[in-house]
Parts: structure tokens; C-alpha cells; sequence
């Protein structure tokens, strides 16, 4: 054992995810009983840092929490510590307030950090680590976007919620002979709708990485009833965008690491089918739904093994380091590899081919 790290601190940054709570289960119990470690979790993301909020975790506080959704730490996707807001003088202005968590840290004795986020979580994890705090991260998002791992948590949830929206949405739109258009989350990149349009029997996904031409999309849809079928399905991830055209962005967070919230796009692809097919079309956005809710077996398992080789890799002193799936091993690479770019569906990928040889259009012909 590393007789340097007694007290480790723990924190989730960023969106809520399932699967949080069982990255926390396995961090203090792989602490607790593998490496003889105390271990303190901080309350709403960085703000718990900056503000000293904070609580003792010990194996009776994680009891019971494996299956459930959210964190109970809580989190956040504002306070970004080098770039803290405060008013001043009756003006909004932006400080970094890293050292002084650098002095709550040791002020509390908390030795090392496990950063529980997104990129942007984790690119704050590597500026900490830059400054000498000793950190390692895991990757955390829905969107399944992170690079350097095959898989992040919290995907194959979003993925069965998704996909289960689609199953409800067929009886409704077949009943109806209506086109349902159903929004789904994924920021820049189009996993989600990919996986739950090919797993839901869609038969249009639009997504960031292959911008569409609406006139495609409604010829799909008029080839479709003409053949017999009076209903169709389109999914469409809120990154997705018309050939020349721009992403639709619902508003802008100014304090939030990630600024830019995506979100409407489905609307705006509803009524144009509408006019162009001559179908009754309607629109679902599924929202905060695909961040809520249990984990499945799949997310609790990944989360669990992330969790214990966090910890396990501290202890190695492999800091600056994320933990990550590679094939079907837990291995570590480097934060600063982990955030640089986007991992985004390629259009040349196996899984689009299979989408298009079974008749799934994506509005680019």
C-alpha cells in the first residue's frame, strides 16, 4: 500500500448519469477495505471544493445505493474553479479559485482526487493535477463522445430509454398513420440516436456526424407509404443538421463549462415533414428522461469495475490518468488523451453500414 495516500477525496462533475452511485459504492469500498483508506465525498461537484462541502463516506453510507439513479453527492455542470464567477463591485467577474482549494484540500488532509466526469469535468481534473494534486478520472457522460475508452457509463441506459420510447412510439404511429420524430440527447455526437434508431426499428436517424437534406428524409418517408407502410419513425440526435446549415441551439449557460445547450431540432424537422409529406407528424423530445432512472446491469457492472481500478491506479500513483474500457480489459490512459477530441460516429463504421443495408436512411441520399 501507498503509505503517502491516507484520505481521498471524491467528486461527480458534469450531468447527472446512471451509474454514479455505483462508481461511488465501488470507490469507497474498494478504499475502505483494499487499502485501509478514509475517504471524504464532496458535495455538488467543484462548488463542494470551493465551498468545503463535504462528508465523511464510509461503507454503511454507500449501502444500498447500487441501483440507484442521480449521485448522491450531487453534481453540477457550473463552478469551473479557474474560471469561478463572483460579482465585484455591482460586475460579474471570473476568478481562479484553484488554490484556494489546493488549501481546503490539505487544510481537510485529503491527499489525492477522483474526478468522476465528462470532458469537461476532466479537463478541469487535469489542470489540478498540472498545479501537483494527485488525480485520476473516469469517464462519465450519456453521449458516450469521451475518446481513449470504447464505452462510458450511463450510455447503455440512455440506450434502453431511448429504445424503449421507439417500442412505445410504433403502437402509437402505426395506430395513427403518423410520423413520429423522436429528439434524443447526445451533444456533437450521435450514439445514442444510432444505437436506440437501429435497436428501435426507426426508419430515419439523423445524426451530427452525417448532415441530412430534408428532401431526402421525405422522399424516405413518401417511398414508405407508397409501398404500403402509413407510419414512420425518424430519430433524430439534438446535435443533427441540415447539409450547410447549423446545429439548433436552445440557449446559452454562460457559467457552465459547457456553455451551449442543444435542442429543438426535432421540432423544427416535425414541421417540415409535415408539410412536405402530407403526414400527420408529431414530436417527441425525450429529454432529462434519458439521464434519470436505474442503472442497468450493464452500467452497474462498468461503473463498479471503474470505480475499484480508480482507486486501484491511484494507490499505483498513475496521476493524471482515466480509467478506461478497452475491449473487455479496465486499463488507464492519460487525462490529457481522454479529452483532446470527440469520439463521434464515423459515417464509414460498421454499424452505419448495417443501419443503411437494412433500409434505415440518414437524409444524406
Amino acid at each position: 500500500m501507498n503509505s503517502e495516500i491516507k484520505r481521498i477525496g471524491v467528486l461527480t462533475g458534469g450531468g447527472d448519469c446512471p451509474g454514479l452511485n455505483a462508481v461511488i459504492r465501488a470507490v469507497v469500498k474498494t478504499a475502505i477495505n483494499k487499502y485501509n483508506l478514509e475517504v471524504v465525498g464532496y458535495l455538488d461537484g467543484f462548488g463542494g471544493l470551493i465551498n468545503n462541502m463535504a462528508k465523511k463516506l464510509t461503507v454503511a453510507s454507500v449501502s444500498g445505493i447500487l441501483p440507484r439513479g442521480g449521485t448522491i453527492l450531487g453534481t453540477t455542470n457550473r463552478d469551473n474553479p479557474f474560471k469561478y464567477p463572483m460579482i465585484k463591485d455591482g460586475e460579474r467577474v471570473y476568478v481562479d479559485m484553484s488554490d484556494h482549494i489546493m488549501d481546503n484540500l490539505k487544510e481537510m488532509g485529503v491527499d489525492a482526487l477522483v474526478v468522476i466526469g465528462g470532458d469537461g469535468s476532466l479537463s478541469i481534473a487535469k489542470e489540478f493535477c498540472d498545479k501537483g494534486l494527485p488525480v485520476v478520472g473516469v469517464p462519465k457522460t450519456i453521449d458516450n463522445d469521451l475518446s481513449a475508452t470504447d464505452v462510458t457509463f450511463g450510455f447503455d441506459t440512455a440506450l434502453v430509454t431511448a429504445t424503449e420510447a421507439l417500442d412505445k412510439l410504433h403502437t402509437t404511429a402505426e395506430s395513427h398513420h403518423r410520423v413520429m420524430v423522436l429528439e434524443v440527447m447526445g451533444r456533437y455526437a450521435g450514439w445514442i440516436a444510432l444505437h436506440s434508431g437501429i435497436a428501435g426499428g426507426a426508419d430515419v436517424i439523423l445524426i451530427p456526424e452525417i448532415p441530412f437534406e430534408i428532401e431526402n428524409v421525405c422522399r424516405k418517408i413518401k417511398a414508405r407509404k407508397v409501398q404500403g407502410k402509413k407510419f414512420s419513425i425518424v430519430v433524430v440526435a439534438e446535435g443533427a443538421k441540415p447539409l450547410g446549415g447549423e446545429m439548433v441551439v436552445q440557449k446559452i449557460i454562460e457559467d457552465s463549462a459547457d456553455p451551449i445547450r442543444l435542442g429543438g431540432i426535432g421540432n423544427v424537422i416535425g414541421e417540415q415533414l409535415e408539410k412536405c409529406s402530407g403526414m400527420e407528424t408529431r414530436v417527441t423530445v425525450l429529454g432529462h428522461l434519458q439521464r434519470g432512472g436505474s442503472p442497468t446491469p450493464f452500467d452497474r457492472l462498468l461503473g463498479t469495475r471503474y470505480g475499484a481500478h480508480a482507486v486501484k491506479i491511484l494507490m499505483e500513483k498513475k496521476f493524471g490518468e482515466m480509467v478506461s474500457l478497452r475491449g473487455t480489459n479496465i486499463e488507464s490512459v492519460p487525462i490529457a488523451e481522454a479529452v483532446k477530441v470527440l469520439r463521434r460516429v464515423s459515417p464509414d463504421s460498421d454499424i452505419v453500414f448495417a443501419a443503411k443495408s437494412v433500409g434505415i436512411g440518414f437524409g444524406d441520399e
